[in-house]
């Protein structure tokens, strides 16, 4: 059982690599001009980008212009990706400074205010918005128990901090690992770690009663 466990690992482990190889040499040939190339990227990336982008500013027409704007600045500076880290972490970090930006200049027209810090490892990370829960019941007999139990969702998510909502996103819904998302964010892995678990403690105390 061990010994199949452990192939299986391998072989995720191997398959893993090879979507790395994949990537960069998808990279690797943007740089050198191929648009072909770029544009497979954003293929790639264009769903988790504007979800992203939609997650920090929980507005939809502000995220659309987020997404075109972070592949704009991608392209741009394409040639100054050095494999140094993941590709989608690169991308991530791209999308998220771009929301942020957009969420001071919204708060500098007074349109929003900007959350409170959190901490002494505050800062521009603390400016995420609310994280909009995805539309519940597709099944139609079921529509308002999904209405209700998706304003109770909402409701849970509210009562996260921003960096608690944001690290919830980009674990859970992005699939990306704690040392990746505390890299993108700026802080250590154990900061996220705990961010982590308080959100998750936070959502099942609020969310006790669903069914």
């Amino acid at each position: 059982m061990m010994e199949t466990s452990v192939a299986l690992e391998g072989v995720a482990s191997q398959a893993a690599a090879a979507k790395r190889a994949e990537e960069h040499a998808l990279v690797r040939k943007a740089q050198g001009g191929d648009r072909l190339a770029f544009e497979e990227l954003v293929r790639q990336y264009d769903r988790q980008v504007l979800r992203l982008a939609l997650n920090i500013v929980n507005r939809p027409e502000d995220a659309q212009d987020i997404y075109q704007e972070s592949f704009l600045r991608v392209y741009r500076n394409l040639g100054r990706f050095r494999f140094e880290s993941s590709f989608h972490t690169w991308l991530y970090r791209i999308v998220t400074n771009t929301a942020l930006d957009h969420l001071r200049r919204r708060t500098s027209r007074r349109e929003d205010q900007a959350p409170a810090p959190e901490g002494a490892d505050g800062g521009t990370r603390d400016f995420f918005d609310q994280q909009p829960t995805p539309h519940p019941a597709a099944n139609p007999e079921r529509r308002l128990m999904g209405r209700e139990v998706g304003e109770q969702i909402s409701a849970a998510m509210k009562r996260l901090t921003p960096r608690e909502r944001v690290v919830f996103e980009m674990k859970h819904n992005l699939g990306m690992r704690l040392r990746a998302i505390g890299e993108m964010l700026g802080t250590s892995e154990e900061t996220v770690k705990n961010s982590l678990f308080r959100a998750t403690q936070k959502l099942r105390e609020s969310l006790a009663g669903l069914r």
